[in-house]
């Protein structure tokens, strides 16, 4: 049952408004569900009690909070029918793509409580007291979590990255109250993620305050969130324009905190013309699969392409893959609206020419695929390519040869991604490129779309800038712990053993 209230301090509460719904883009229209609206109040309560949680839920075992990642992934399992459901309603993607949103939502948990159970790697030197000219203490280098962490559901991973997402689950991980600020576009299915957590931190006994929801439509409550001194933390997935903006309002904090914001990326591939010639109908597919999938809404989506000159069995199988789409709901009518800004400007630009365009008609959140292709100098010139336009459209660029290659490859902005398909024989021949492109990218891949992401401890979800606000980390994966956790430094004390650590 959606509630529609906000979740703090073990307790549901507030008055859901006519005015704040639920809605549907596939059918246009508001479902049944209302939502309360967050205030005043609800800010004093919500830092009030994830600050008297920090001071229990820091001290929770490694082992206990194992129990109540694992508990979480079990509770969502058990509502999967209703969650699957009601993203479906709320987001127009598939019942495939929810359920296995699903399934990794569960696995990212259960990847943390096994990392929680292994042993702990602290760093640890014994004491040298006879050490000339000084002696040396006893020093065991640990880390303790930070404290209370607000999370930015992010609208296009209802499941991976919102509630019970990553954010969430490596917060929880490392000792950390959370707070998530529940995405407009999906509060019902955020709810059901809630219901989930807090049943699980009531089996397993964990701290009032430990995980809270809360329901805010407008940006003053965000921000007034993001700036009380409670939060230690914030972890963001969105447009870099609110990013940034949420990053000038924590430098004017008198005490900055840690932002994680990721904020964009076009994930640039590079295909060379012997691959091309040899795998070309393979490569068409695959590529438009992975702009496609989910109508262009995954954040590794590869929007720049960088193809050889003269490449015209290539655009005709790619035109044909786009121009047979049909037309897709967003998620939402701004998101959509966004999409049809951003590729108008792009057919405004003289440099650029529209190769093909999907079917169906476009209107509140339904958008059409769209293939552009432009030349190595227009991209050079015109800005505006660098701009991401987030929906189901890329861009091709013709290159005249690798030199060229190389160049284009130093002015790209920070990426999650970059791609290259070549033959091995070309992949020799290219160790420039590939050395350029490890500046600007936070995954590096050969011959594979970069949709898809491994959740692992070998991944790496972040990049330079704007990919994310912090290169040095990662938002997937079990090292993303490492986000909320800071280091210190334990000189001469005795550890477990009675001995100086």
């Amino acid at each position: 049952m959606i509630t529609g209230q906000h979740y703090i301090g073990g307790h549901w509460c507030g008055q859901p408004e006519a005015s704040n719904t639920s809605f549907n883009p596939a059918q246009n229209a508001a479902l049944p569900w209302c939502f309360a609206e967050a205030g005043e109040a609800e800010l004093h309560s919500l830092t009030e009690q994830a600050t008297a949680a920090f001071a229990l839920y820091r001290y929770v075992t490694a082992a206990a909070r194992a129990g109540f990642l694992d508990a979480i992934a079990t509770e969502l399992e058990q509502r999967q029918a209703e969650i699957v459901s009601t993203m479906v309603q709320e987001t127009a993607l598939a019942p495939a793509r929810a359920q296995s949103e699903l399934g990794r939502t569960c696995n990212q948990l259960r990847l943390f409580a096994t990392e929680l159970r292994a042993p702990a790697n602290d760093c640890s030197l014994p004491a040298l007291p006879e050490r000339q000219p000084l002696p040396r203490p006893a020093l065991r280098l640990g880390k303790v979590p930070l404290g209370p962490v607000l999370v930015f559901a992010a609208s296009n991973f209802p499941l991976a990255f919102s509630v019970a997402g990553g954010d969430t689950a490596s917060a929880l991980a490392a000792g950390c109250p959370v707070i998530v600020k529940a995405h407009n576009a999906h509060p019902a299915t955020s709810e059901l993620a809630a219901q989930a957590i807090a049943s699980a931190a009531d089996k397993t006994a964990m701290p009032a305050g430990v995980f809270s929801l809360v329901h805010a439509r407008q940006h003053a409550f965000s921000e007034a969130l993001l700036r009380h001194p409670a939060i230690k933390a914030v972890a963001f997935t969105g447009s870099e324009q609110l990013g940034m903006h949420f990053q000038r309002l924590i430098w004017q904090r008198p005490q900055p905190i840690p932002f994680f914001g990721e904020l964009g990326s076009q994930n640039p591939l590079f295909v060379t013309p012997d691959y091309l010639a040899q795998h070309s109908e393979h490569f068409a597919t695959q590529l438009a699969q992975s702009v496609l999938n989910g109508c262009g809404q995954f954040c590794t989506r590869p929007a720049l392409v960088f193809v050889p000159k003269g490449a015209a069995v290539l655009q005709s199988q790619l035109k044909l893959h786009f121009g047979q789409a049909q037309a897709g709901a967003m998620l939402t009518a701004k998101i959509a609206k966004h999409y049809r800004d951003g590729c108008q400007a792009l057919r405004q630009c003289a440099a650029v020419a529209l190769l093909a365009e999907g079917q169906g008609e476009e209107s509140a959140c339904y958008t059409r695929p769209r293939l552009f292709a432009t030349t190595a100098n227009a991209f050079l010139q015109h800005g505006i390519l660098q701009q991401e336009i987030f929906g189901p459209a890329t861009v091709l660029i013709e290159y005249a040869d690798t030199t060229q290659l190389q160049m284009l490859a130093t002015t790209l902005q920070g990426q999650l991604t970059a791609t290259l398909y070549a033959t091995e024989q070309e992949l020799a021949k290219m160790q420039a490129l590939l050395q350029e492109l490890e500046v600007h990218c936070g995954r590096l891949i050969y011959a594979q779309m970069p949709t898809g992401v491994e959740v692992c401890a070998a991944m790496q979800h972040g990049g330079p800038f704007p990919a994310a606000t912090d290169s040095r980390y990662t938002a997937v994966g079990s090292r993303a712990v490492d986000r909320f956790l800071r280091p210190l430094c334990y000189q001469n004390f005795p550890n477990l053993n009675g001995d100086k650590a």
